[in-house]
């Protein structure tokens, strides 16, 4: 990876700060240190300046004409294995090591989130399909259709037993943390070739046109619609803890308003961040609570 040479404090110059190392410095939104690195890291590379605005361009004009192609054969192409040995090849060739960490992460704290709501609420059992990638090979098994679809069925599946058991969402006492984990998941070291150099919201973007044209239209629509339960997930968590503060942290909202499958690249980089942060308060949870489920003082 990229040194730290923008994190450091003692080259902070008063007449030109770096807004990455104030955003690093920081301590008021709960994320992992790793996690917050390589982000701040991502944001100031050369991608990000230089090729993400050409991109971004391409993007989404590309998506205007799969769009159409969809409107008239909307399930003509169908390959989930086929886009994802792309997304395998491209982001083990050309995405940085610090966005192939956060995209890697993104599945782990996923699973784990989704992992400790379906423990904790009193009175269900819902069974969790985790996703843990390790390699590059775990993203050609349907990795990220898989990401959706989970989130899709649990969300189906909890409220279906809470509706039968005429139940409240409601937490455990005591909390059961045991899913999740404080430090680094078990990823492989990431290439760092000099062709590893697309920061992730350029990967993100140059790959969505892709997800869009492999997909069905359904599939398509419905992954850019579960980016919205961000606030679903956000509000399970805050019904078992009892503590909404984190809910102000989360940017993808209103799921029953649906948001246009253009700006999905961005608010993809949204939820990443938001499953970070809520992660990173059940780390702190999981950090500071006793044998009875209860919050002891920091």
């Amino acid at each position: 990876m990229e040194t730290d040479k923008i994190l450091d404090v003692n080259k902070h110059d008063s007449r030109d700060p770096n807004p990455w190392l104030a955003m690093y410095l920081d301590t008021s939104i709960p994320i992992n240190d790793l996690t917050k690195r390589a982000l701040m890291r991502d944001n100031s590379s050369r991608s990000v300046r230089y090729l993400m605005p050409l991109i971004q361009f391409w993007s989404k004009l590309t998506m205007f004409f799969i769009h159409i192609f969809k409107f008239f054969f909307p399930k003509l192409v169908d390959s989930s294995k086929m886009l994802h040995r792309i997304l395998a090849w491209g982001m083990k060739r050309f995405v940085s090591p610090d966005a192939n960490l956060l995209i890697f992460r993104h599945f782990h704290v996923g699973s784990e989130i989704l992992e400790f709501i379906a423990t904790n609420v009193d009175g269900v059992e819902v069974q969790t399909s985790p996703l843990k990638p390790h390699d590059f090979n775990d993203v050609k098994e349907d990795l990220f259709l898989k990401h959706d679809l989970n989130l899709y069925n649990f969300v189906i599946n909890l409220n279906r037993q809470l509706k039968e058991n005429n139940l409240d969402m409601k937490g455990k006492k005591p909390l059961n943390m045991e899913m999740i984990t404080p430090g680094k998941f078990d990823h492989i070291e990431f290439p760092n070739r000099w062709t590893n150099v697309l920061d992730l919201r350029s990967a993100i973007e140059l790959f969505t046109p892709f997800y869009q044209f492999f997909l069905t239209a359904n599939d398509f629509i419905r992954a850019s619609n579960s980016l919205q339960l961000d606030e679903t997930i956000g509000i399970y968590a805050s019904q078992i803890l009892g503590t909404p503060g984190h809910l102000g942290l989360i940017n993808n909202k209103h799921p029953m308003v649906p948001d246009t499958t253009y700006s999905a690249a961005f608010r993809l980089v949204l939820h990443g961040l938001a499953a970070e942060t809520l992660h990173a308060v059940l780390v702190n949870v999981k950090l500071n609570i006793n044998k009875d489920g209860i919050l002891t003082p920091q």
